[in-house]
């Protein structure tokens, strides 16, 4: 992707139409190539230099998209940070990337002078936020609106190659050994891509809605999207379900993409009913297998759309499998581009060498890892080659994640690899589940984990979410999955509860599940 053509393309064509509008406030194409230019200029004479790395740490404002598009521009590499992280993860990854400059808002927990001192690599910081509020907590730091404001415009001349590093997304803010997963500078084309493939009546009419964060390749995807269709974007700096279908209903939103768990708060609204949503065209859901049940509820209100759902991964540039226009397989995440190679094999009884031998691919119908091999998968994770060569093996990406493919060559995820009980022998997967536990009315949201247990090794234990001015007990749930799972699949355990932890996506958070269930037996 070439940020700089792309930039100048669509300020000379529509200068005037809003690329982005946040907080009812547009910015214009002609602004938002003035504004990186600006910004880009200033990087470049602060001393950056093609490869090198640039950290944002920011909520999802206008500043972190004229971030990431001037560290493309320098020929740079972003290094997105998730603004829930503490000081202590910020440190990890910031030093682990080796990045020369940090953009961020202050924060009250993040020291950010402690920060610099503990990063040899750090030479920058960049503080954004309201301009009376920071001027006091500047000190030696450089004011992001004063750079933005102010210094000469002027068409970056930097010969960037398609192998350069354009990202290093760090899959998670552990303070342990931090993972970051590599995205070159062609890979950047991948998303649009994929989008333009499956999506084929998309055009520069349209209008989107994100309120995905940038850390993460779901929110990433907006701006993608938006150089390249030359779109609308209606920007949110957080996920408030009810602001969401606001704004669908005030500007005309025609398309979003959301994890399941959005669709279900959605659908928790007594006021739900009332928004005028005749706008969407597409209605897009990646993130889990039990999500086909949220999507056919909200598209009761919604039947013009199309349903897309679709399947991948930060190391793939998801999208990487989704279902055609006009299908009715919502269970299943569909099919590859053609420029992408996916397919299921036996992880059973790999060699003691770490090789490939065991790589057998299954079946039609059988269930195995999915691994994925093309130009759109990663070259890896920054200095691990070890975590590489092992997801690496063969040439082809192992994803962890279990699936199958029917007779017409459609995909069904099954789960992560950890997402496996063994009950008595008996393999269970936890998102079939939670699916079923999904198909009652009153649910609104389930998660399912295995614990142990002394008679059968393991048996599931399921969180509960009720729809609000509902009463289901757990005897009534249980008989109801037994109209749906075979008896050894039906959970042990229920526990209902006001909500379940979600990460920063807004995906359910599961390993906190796990963690909290230990730290109670640990008490008994």
């Amino acid at each position: 992707m070439n940020v700089v053509e792309l930039l100048e393309a669509r300020a000379k064509a529509n200068p005037t139409k809003p690329a982005i509008i946040f907080k009812d406030q547009p910015i214009t194409f002609g602004r938002l190539k003035e504004v990186t230019f600006r910004l880009t200029a200033h990087l470049i004479n602060l001393g950056i230099k093609k490869g090198d790395k640039i950290a944002v740490y920011l909520p999802n404002w206008p500043e972190y998209i004229y971030s990431y598009l001037a560290i493309w521009c320098c020929g740079a590499t972003a290094v997105p940070l998730d603004f829930m992280l503490t000081q202590d993860e910020l440190v990890s990854c910031i030093f682990h990337s080796e990045a020369a400059i940090l953009i961020a808002k202050p924060k009250a927990n993040i020291s950010l002078s402690e920060l610099q001192k503990e990063c040899p690599a750090l030479k920058k910081i960049l503080i954004c936020g309201e301009k009376n509020e920071n001027k006091s907590k500047a000190g030696n730091f450089l004011m992001l609106e004063e750079l933005l404001e102010n210094g000469l415009v002027y068409s970056p001349q930097v010969k960037i190659q398609e192998k350069d590093y354009a990202i290093i997304f760090y899959t998670s803010g552990t303070t342990g050994k931090p993972k970051g997963v590599l995205v070159n500078y062609l890979q950047l084309d991948a998303p649009p891509k994929a989008i333009k493939y499956f999506v084929e009546d998309i055009t520069e009419k349209d209008t989107i809605i994100s309120a995905l964060p940038f850390s993460h390749l779901g929110g990433l995807i907006c701006i993608q999207v938006c150089l390249a269709f030359n779109l609308t974007v209606v920007l949110m700096e957080r996920f408030l379900p009810a602001e969401f279908l606001r704004n669908i209903q005030h500007y005309k939103v025609n398309w979003f993409w959301l994890v399941p768990s959005m669709y279900y708060a959605f659908l928790q609204l007594k006021e739900f009913e009332t928004y005028d949503l005749s706008s969407l065209r597409w209605l897009d859901i990646f993130g889990a297998p039990s999500s086909s049940e949220a999507m056919r509820r909200f598209h009761q209100h919604c039947p013009q759309a199309n349903l897309f759902h679709g399947w991948g991964l930060t190391e793939t540039n998801a999208p990487t499998t989704v279902i055609p226009t006009g299908s009715q397989r919502i269970e299943s995440v569909g099919r590859p581009a053609p420029w992408i190679e996916v397919k299921v094999v036996s992880a059973e009884g790999r060699s003691a060498s770490g090789g490939d031998e065991n790589d057998v691919e299954l079946p039609q119908g059988e269930i195995g890892e999915i691994v994925v091999r093309g130009w759109v998968v990663t070259d890896g994770y920054f200095k691990d080659p070890a975590q590489t060569a092992e997801v690496m093996r063969g040439g082809w990406f192992h994803t962890g994640d279990l699936g199958r493919f029917d007779q017409e060559g459609y995909l069904y995820i099954v789960g992560r690899k950890k997402e496996i009980i063994k009950v008595s022998g008996e393999i269970v997967f936890e998102p079939e589940v939670e699916a079923a536990i999904h198909k009652h009315p009153d649910v609104a949201e389930a998660a399912v984990i295995g614990i142990p247990d002394k008679l059968r090794g393991e048996v599931p234990k399921a969180f509960v979410v009720l729809r609000k001015e509902t009463n289901l007990s757990e005897e009534e749930l249980r008989y109801f999955l037994r109209q749906h799972l075979a008896h050894f699949k039906i959970p042990h355990y229920f526990k209902f509860s006001e909500m379940l932890p979600k990460n920063r996506v807004g995906k359910i958070d599961k390993e906190k599940l796990r963690q909290e269930y230990l730290e109670i037996e640990k008490i008994n």
